[in-house]
């Protein structure tokens, strides 16, 4: 077990939401769960996502999700930005800006490119603030616009 562990505290949708992480993200899954009696709803689990462990209760209404807390998706190329994407979009999620989408259980995901990364860590300040300027721009990430604003600058 790592020392530190995320611990989500979702309202009562706790078992929809980790049955569609590890369903999207793979080296996913349910490690266990704790239900209210035999067959009643689930209360608290142990799971991981991505290879992220997380604990998760069911904690009632008054829990709410912020953008304050989110989730970081290092993605290799754009088609692994378009498949997460897709999926969330899929799943009722609400896309935000600057790669940034809310899922339908409050949980705010920054759906990142790598080669994002690799751009605003050059060494030239006009190039990088060009790639951050076309970044505020957008919805989902898209690398070939980046590169273009890192080229054109």
């Amino acid at each position: 077990m790592s020392k530190v562990t995320p611990f989500l505290m979702f309202n009562d949708q706790m078992e929809a939401a980790i049955e569609f992480y590890t369903a999207t993200f793979p080296d996913s899954e349910i490690k266990t769960i704790a239900r209210n009696g035999s067959d009643g709803p689930v209360m608290s689990a142990e799971f991981v996502v991505g290879g992220q462990k997380f604990m998760g209760y069911n904690g009632g209404s008054h829990f709410t999700f912020t953008d304050g807390f989110s989730l970081y998706v290092d993605c290799e190329n754009q088609a692994e930005v378009d498949e997460y994407w897709t999926k969330l979009l899929a799943a009722g999620a609400t896309p935000v800006q600057c790669g940034w989408i809310t899922d339908p259980f409050g949980i705010s995901w920054q759906i990142v490119p790598r080669r994002f990364m690799e751009l605003i860590g050059g060494d030239n300040p006009a190039k990088v603030q060009a790639v951050m300027a076309a970044m505020m721009e957008m919805i989902k990430l898209d690398v070939a616009a980046l590169e273009k604003a890192y080229q054109d600058a």
